[in-house]
């Protein structure tokens, strides 16, 4: 009778060498590894390595995130290959170096009470597609140049660090990319949940905003500040000061025409509601 792969022992039928080399893994990795940190934990050569957790991997000892990338799997587990990684820790390190950012760290922050079932990646990795499906999980990927790998706070996920944009910079991120906070009017419902906070910062919300050499953030920025009426006479100024000329779309994701507004140089092709005030 022949056994399918995911009712395996793990231990049935290996030898004591690489019973060794399991443990070898489980003591050193406690999140997903690469063929190449896999070799130097093991003082293998790197196609030794590749193969070995190929083998691995398909007699259930190991579970596959992704091509090249592994996570060791509990020996005692019933069903090896049902064994998943947490996203933001398949994030960290499928797209390093990167962070989490957009709606997901909306999320994080409690800026939104929304719930979204994908997950937002800022990385500085070049990467075939913008969006993939890693182990059940759609990533939603945004590739930024080095110098945005600042205002990242440290996240400990079972024992991995992941990256995440702080509040600013995650305000920052969502007025130059809006479709990545969820669309502008979600934009605006999370700037105000900001700007009414103690996450509220204005002078490293500007700051941000100038980091992402992003002038339509800025046109975005002011029109809101305005049109919710959010008191925030320095931040207005410095918008003013710092748009970009021409007109651009308040929601670049959005067909519909709208008015031009020239005080903003904004396409207003989306209907903001004037929220509380603050």
């Amino acid at each position: 009778m022949r056994y399918k792969y995911t009712n395996l022992n793990p231990t049935d039928g290996i030898s004591a060498a690489q019973r060794h080399l399991l443990s070898q893994l489980h003591r050193t990795f406690s999140g997903p590894f690469t063929v190449e940190e896999a070799a130097k934990a093991c003082n293998l050569i790197r196609a030794r390595a590749r193969r070995l957790l190929a083998y691995w991997a398909s007699r259930g000892w190991l579970s596959r995130v992704k091509r090249g990338i592994y996570i060791t799997v509990p020996l005692e587990a019933k069903y090896p290959s049902d064994r998943r990684e947490e996203p933001w820790i398949v994030a960290a390190t499928v797209f390093k170096p990167g962070y989490m950012g957009g709606w997901t760290a909306c999320e994080h922050w409690g800026l939104t009470d929304q719930i979204f079932s994908d997950i937002v990646v800022f990385t500085t990795r070049r990467v075939r597609s913008r969006k993939q499906v890693i182990q059940n999980t759609t990533f939603i990927i945004k590739v930024v140049s080095s110098k945005k790998m600042t205002g990242l706070k440290n996240v400990w996920i079972n024992n991995v660090q992941v990256n995440v944009s702080d509040p600013s910079h995650t305000i920052a991120d969502i007025l130059a990319n809006p479709h990545l906070g969820g669309g502008i009017r979600h934009v605006a419902d999370v700037l105000e949940e900001y700007f009414g906070n103690k996450h509220r910062n204005d002078a490293a919300l500007t700051e941000y905003v100038k980091l992402n050499g992003n002038r339509t953030a800025a046109k975005r920025l002011g029109y809101l500040l305005e049109t919710m009426e959010i008191r925030a006479p320095e931040v207005i100024r410095f918008c003013q000061k710092y748009k970009s000329t021409g007109y651009s779309k308040l929601d670049p994701k959005i067909t519909l025409k709208g008015r031009l507004l020239r005080r903003w140089n904004l396409e207003i092709n989306a209907r903001i509601e004037k929220k509380d005030t603050f």
